[in-house]
Formats: structure tokens, sequence, C-alpha cells
């Protein structure tokens, strides 16, 4: 499995990670199984929220005895998001998930506290040693600019956005800001919610060639190739061992120029939406 720098000065994280949207939802013995599986495949770096309902408590069983091998996320909910609220917050996902520290907290999306609020209350939280770094989620390149301004450069660890092979926006102008100011990039939904390609489209089948050319699924291409920067990371859920396996297959692909060329032509980023796309 492929690593690199979480944000500036950060550590090593695993390139694929395991998203926990809805993993609540399923079969809880399925869930822990996918989660642990990935995990001994070096997709080590786990994303949760808590929001995700009872996915921390999921996660929670996954990783019993097994903390110090995970770099383990969470986001507070933007009307939790006040200086005090963010703290409680995260002090109850903490609870949650029996663990004394998050390897970084998130803010969901921006809301209506100002973001000195949050900031002084994630900078509190390091300083206390409950988290180790922070960053946001969802954030477009102005909001990353107002949350430079008010916490200083080095500070924002990650933004974590939608991105898939059909939703490319975040190329415009948040990728660019983020390697400018060493910001990792986290892709939620890298599959599309419900709308991975088929093999029956023209872009489908060009996906499916590169595949065969690797003896990979389509899925793995896909993660492949938006993680093909090295600031960009991808958090896959997966709801079964195999699927983790799958998954986890994908952290050490690497595309050629000519492939990457042949997917940007068949999925095209497109024209600078006007506000970020979002989940």
């Amino acid at each position: 499995m492929r690593q690199q720098p979480f944000g500036q000065n950060g550590p090593s994280v695993s390139v694929i990670g395991q998203g926990t949207w809805y993993l609540d939802r399923g079969n809880r013995a399925s869930a822990i199984a996918a989660l642990r599986r990935g995990i001994d495949l070096g997709m080590t770096h786990i994303d949760t929220a808590e929001m995700y309902g009872d996915a921390e408590l999921v996660i929670a069983d996954a990783i019993a005895g097994r903390r110090d091998d995970v770099f383990l996320v969470s986001k507070v909910l933007p009307s939790n998001a006040s200086r005090r609220g963010a703290i409680t917050a995260c002090e109850r996902s903490l609870k949650r998930l029996k663990t004394d520290r998050l390897d970084c907290y998130l803010l969901h999306w921006r809301g209506s506290y100002p973001l000195s609020e949050t900031v002084a209350a994630f900078e509190q939280l390091v300083s206390d040693g409950k988290i180790r770094a922070w960053g946001v989620s969802n954030f477009d390149a102005g909001d990353l600019d107002e949350m430079l301004a008010v916490a200083g450069p080095g500070r924002i660890a990650c933004n974590q956005v939608l991105y898939h092979l059909r939703e490319r926006a975040i190329e415009h102008a948040v990728i660019p800001w983020c390697k400018a100011h060493g910001t990792a990039v986290v892709a939620y939904s890298p599959f599309g919610h419900n709308d991975f390609p088929q093999g029956g489209s023209k872009a489908g089948e060009m996906l499916g060639t590169i595949a065969r050319a690797h003896r990979a699924s389509p899925r793995q291409i896909a993660l492949a190739f938006l993680t093909r920067d090295q600031e960009v990371f991808a958090i896959p859920k997966a709801s079964s061992e195999d699927h983790a396996a799958d998954n986890a297959a994908a952290g050490d692909l690497l595309l050629g120029d000519a492939e990457i060329a042949a997917l940007d032509k068949a999925f095209p980023r497109g024209p600078k939406p006007r506000g970020l796309p979002m989940l």
C-alpha cells in the first residue's frame, strides 16, 4: 500500500483509506470484518463523523486492540462547531470510538459559527492531546482562503471533498490551492453515489480496457486515477471483506501517462462550477 504525507509535515498515511458513511446500516459483523480486513491490507486511514449514526461504535469494535495501527479521523457537525460545542462533540466521539485521541478532526462543512471559534476549539484540542491535527471538509478555495487567514499557514491538514470520475470540479481550484499550501485532499464517495460508470457506455468501456490491461477491476483503476497526484487520498467504503480487498489493491496501482490522458478524455472535468459540489 502506497503511503504519502498527510498535509504539511504530517505523518505518512495510506493513499487508500476506508470510509464509513452508512456503515452502520448493514450487517454489523460484516462491517467489522471488512474494516479489519482493510487494516490488514494496509488501509489504515479510517474516516468517520458524528453525523454517521453508529459508525463510530462499529469502528470502535473493529479497531479494538489495534488503535496504534490506524490513522483515525472524525468530523464535527457545523451546528456543534462553536468553541465549547466542538470540544464537547470531540469528547463525545472519543468516547464512542473508545480512544483517547483522534489523528485528525474535521469541520464537516461550513456553518454559521465564526471560523475563529472552531479554530480556537481545534487548537485547544491539539494542546490537550485529544487530536493530533485538524482540517476541513467541503471547503471551496475561497473558504480555504478564509480559514488560512484565521488559522495561519501549515495548520489545515486536509480538505475532504467530493471527487470521482464523473465529478472532478475540485481540480479547477481546490486541488491547486491544497498543493500550494501543503494541505492533503481526501476524496469521499470516490465511486460516485450509485453512479459508477458501466461497461455499456463509451467511457465505461475505456475504463474496462485499462482495467484489463492491469488485470485489475474498473473500481481499482478509478481509485488509481483519483490518487494520481501525491496530495490526494481516497476513502471508499466497503461492506464486505472481498470489497475491502478490491479497494486495497488499488493502493499499489500506478497508471501510465497515456492511460491518465485517456481517462481524462473519457471523463472530462467540465467547466468550473459556481459552487463546490457536495453530498
